[in-house]
């Protein structure tokens, strides 16, 4: 059974969380220390109550991590370790290590995609080098009780770059040209547009195919979950 880590090896009170790793090897050493615990353990070492489900509680594994590993960028458009170029993500797995869902990568911004190239957008930005957390996600296990995995650090190979770019050009020409209603679930082959918003009233400024503002439900950007089981699958070999 592995053994809860010190909350505060720098000298921060449990409810704090931890300074930002000053390296990646810092950090990969905390992401480490607590595979194989339970998202309640964890959540102990800081003074977090574990809430009953996720229903109204969708980020709150993510924010424990962040909290535990050191992440700074909050909801900012950039990594989640600015210093360190790289985004942090949980993935939801069932016993088999199997992605459960679709991974939120970040908010679009729909009125800025015309003038965006691929090199330069959030998602590229988002994705140059990601932390992967997998946390067990199966329903019938309380959540106090899911087991957080083996971490992975990967980077996108030209073959994912290519298929993340492609599919990021067709949905945002789409965007840009005010198709929006065009988009569906099914679109992108490891890319996919959704809405994102907190409250399904929540709107944005977007334009039509003729220049003109309209309020749209704000989207985002998912990876699908052949995607990321795929990087599952290779770290396994790998390792």
């Amino acid at each position: 059974m592995a053994q809860p880590p010190s909350p505060n090896p720098q000298g921060r009170s449990a409810t704090s969380g931890q300074d930002a790793p000053a390296t990646l090897e810092e950090l990969r050493q905390r992401a480490e220390s607590i595979a194989g615990l339970s998202l309640g353990q964890l959540a102990d070492l800081y003074e977090i109550k574990v809430p009953e489900d996720l229903r109204r509680n969708k980020g709150w594994v993510g924010l424990l991590l962040e909290r535990h590993l050191g992440a700074t960028a909050r909801s900012r458009a950039e990594p989640d370790f600015p210093h360190l170029g790289v985004e942090l993500k949980s993935l939801p797995v069932d016993l088999g290590g199997k992605p459960l869902e679709s991974t939120f990568v970040c908010t679009i911004e729909l009125t800025q995609l015309a003038d965006c190239e691929w090199e330069d957008s959030r998602l590229m930005k988002k994705l140059r080098q990601v932390l992967w957390v997998p946390v067990e996600a199966r329903r019938d296990v309380a959540l106090a009780a899911r087991r957080i995995g083996t971490p992975i650090f990967w980077q996108p190979d030209p073959e994912d770059v290519a298929q993340l770019r492609a599919d990021w050009e067709e949905l945002s020409l789409l965007i840009a040209q005010g198709r929006t209603g065009e988009i569906t679930a099914h679109l992108g082959q490891v890319l996919q547009v959704r809405p994102k918003a907190a409250k399904g009233g929540s709107r944005r400024r977007a334009l039509d195919d003729e220049g003109a503002l309209y309020d749209e439900q704000p989207k985002g950007f998912y990876l699908r979950a052949s995607f990321t089981a795929a990087i599952i699958e290779r770290s396994l070999r790998i390792g």
